[in-house]
């Protein structure tokens, strides 16, 4: 069985990625409820966290529902970080998570994320000092490299381990690729095969079905994934891979009225959350997904994800209950 620090994990656990606007306390609760073994936050700067804005500070709203948690914070700066690592220790989480894997520009340029991957002595040094910041267990999440000439991954893993950090999570794809192109889960099997780690190794890139959440433990022989992308608008996805696992078999998707009952709450919660205007506006880009292989369906999703009352979006989930009413999903 896996462990992060005291934390025991079940075989092969399944943990939700920190994505941006994505992975706040009501996407984490429905994930949960949905069979995501540890969640994490969406990226919170550390520079942000110091100055107190508003944005960052947000973010560290945890809920002891959704154990364990993990805060993910990014940042190049070593002061900045070490404050950081004090702020985040208040919320309480289970977990403290370094983002040495974010691609976007407006984070690599300042050395952080996966900009990071060009410094590997600062990376090692930043984490080293962290985990000996904090009594709470460290991971990190990275990439395999910077791009395909500097693919070092194995020797990175192995020194991030050897100064403290408790598991690691990494995308297959390097910071130049993006996400694009198919991740690579060779190296990261690498890493896991290397004789001198003993921590858990998690992937994470592609895994879009269960059938390659499969394959991430059989073939690769890795100890969890990572969902980002896949579970968006898309809860059910966590209970789905665990069922593949126990039975070989394809779970039944979601029934309409399933998909607009949780439609309904995330919609509700994220109001609940952070108020009207942004609840509406955060969570529009999960009703494709929601909603996704009901035939005819643009009028409708038009409405949700332009409206900016919440009463036309409610509005627009009954009609859809009404008008499709007998869609069976396959």
């Amino acid at each position: 069985m896996p462990r992060i620090g005291d934390i025991e994990l079940p075989d092969f656990p399944l943990l939700l990625a920190p994505m941006e606007d994505v992975s706040d306390p009501p996407f984490r609760a429905l994930c949960k409820e949905q069979g995501a073994d540890v969640v994490y936050t969406e990226f919170i700067s550390s520079e942000g966290l110091i100055r107190d804005a508003a944005k960052s500070t947000m973010k560290l709203d945890i809920y002891e529902k959704e154990r364990p948690v993990g805060i993910q914070i990014f940042g190049a700066e070593m002061d900045s970080m070490l404050q950081a690592i004090e702020i985040v220790e208040a919320s309480k989480p289970d977990i403290i998570d370094i983002n040495f894997g974010c691609p976007v520009k407006k984070v690599v340029c300042k050395n952080a994320g996966a900009g990071i991957l060009r410094d590997i002595p600062l990376m090692v040094k930043l984490t080293e000092a962290m985990v000996k910041h904090t009594h709470l267990p460290v991971t990190v999440k990275t990439r395999l490299g910077w791009d395909s000439d500097s693919i070092k991954i194995v020797e990175v893993a192995e020194r991030l381990q050897d100064v403290g950090i408790a598991a690691i999570s990494i995308h297959g794809r390097t910071r130049v690729q993006m996400y694009k192109g198919q991740a690579d889960w060779g190296p990261i099997a690498e890493v896991k095969n290397n004789p001198r780690m003993h921590i858990p190794v998690f992937g994470n890139g592609d895994v879009d079905t269960p059938e390659m959440a499969v394959k991430m433990r059989d073939e690769y022989g890795l100890d969890g994934a990572m969902i980002g992308r896949a579970s968006i608008g898309y809860p059910w996805f966590f209970n789905e891979v665990k069922h593949f696992f126990k039975t070989g078999t394809h779970k039944a998707p979601p029934t309409l009225e399933e998909r607009v009952e949780a439609a309904r709450r995330h919609l509700q919660m994220s109001i609940d959350w952070k108020g009207e205007k942004l609840g509406v506006f955060e969570t529009r880009r999960h009703y494709t997904n929601y909603f996704k292989g009901i035939p005819n369906f643009k009028e409708y999703r038009m409405k949700m994800v332009t409206s900016d009352e919440s009463k036309d979006v409610f509005d627009a989930f009954d009609e859809v209950l009404e008008v499709f009413s007998h869609h069976e999903f396959v």
